[in-house]
């Protein structure tokens, strides 16, 4: 039971080693990102993630006051 405890926490520390040599051993290394908006082909052909798109649509105002006195006027004749 340790032996295999023991090989698992070896593997697992090389994998770690080998996903994280970009990190650990170039000089100002980091991760890549992995996020949509991170991706320039994506970012080119103008995906970007759900997160940002609700945000967009969520800043834009839904209508305009001059929209809802037209609808209201045009409902009344």
């Amino acid at each position: 039971m340790l032996n295999t405890i023991l090989i698992t926490l070896l593997i697992v520390a090389i994998c770690l080693i080998l996903l994280g040599i970009n990190v650990f051993f170039v000089k100002g290394g980091k991760f890549p990102n992995g996020h949509v908006s991170g991706n320039k082909a994506l970012r080119n052909k103008g995906i970007s993630c759900a997160q940002s798109q609700d945000r967009e649509a969520q800043s834009k105002p839904r209508f305009s006051f001059s929209d809802v006195e037209r609808t209201l006027n045009d409902s009344m004749n």
